[in-house]
């Protein structure tokens, strides 16, 4: 047999990385994940992105001058609050598909997909699963696509679960 042919003892102790957001597409990509790969154990990563640093983009991309504004406030940043629920998500569907999750959570400085690299290249993953919008043209040109980035950035596997096809309205 070929040294690079998987075999189950192989496939059992790798190590598969599941970018979990809560959207849908996340949620296909875990449930696809499960079904064709048949992991038995995944790292659930959720990214997150503290909430002033979100008013300092949206700000700095409108143009307007941005309000000094200190993030040590008083109790818990919502959007990781916000964050640990999403991951917390990820682990109950992943246990409910009937798979040994264990949650990981990354607080990102740059953008979405480094952080997901950058846990990647840390948790030392065989394999990255997560889901696309699929966005294209205009809107594709403004929105950079996560998961391309984290196939062009990672060097591991990818494996890149497309959203759900929409279903045609009845009034056409």
């Amino acid at each position: 047999m070929s040294d690079t042919a998987p075999t189950a003892a192989r496939t059992e102790a790798q190590t598969m990385l599941i970018a979990f957001d809560g959207s849908p597409e996340a949620r296909r990509a875990l449930t696809y994940a499960a079904e064709f790969l048949r992991p038995r154990r995944v790292e659930i990563l959720t990214a997150w992105e503290p909430v002033h640093r979100q008013a300092a983009r949206a700000v700095s991309m409108s143009g307007l001058r941005q309000a000094d504004w200190s993030p040590s406030g008083e109790g818990e940043d919502p959007a990781y609050t916000e964050a640990r629920e999403t991951c917390r998500e990820g682990v109950n569907l992943a246990e409910s598909l009937g798979l040994q999750p264990r949650a990981h959570m990354v607080e990102c400085a740059t953008s979405i997909w480094s952080a997901i690299v950058d846990a990647a290249k840390e948790l030392r993953v065989d394999l990255i699963v997560s889901g696309t919008r699929a966005t294209s043209g205009f809107r594709g040109f403004w929105q950079t696509s996560t998961s391309e980035n984290v196939i062009q950035n990672c060097g591991v596997p990818v494996f890149v679960v497309p959203p759900a096809e929409e279903e045609p309205d009845a009034d056409c």
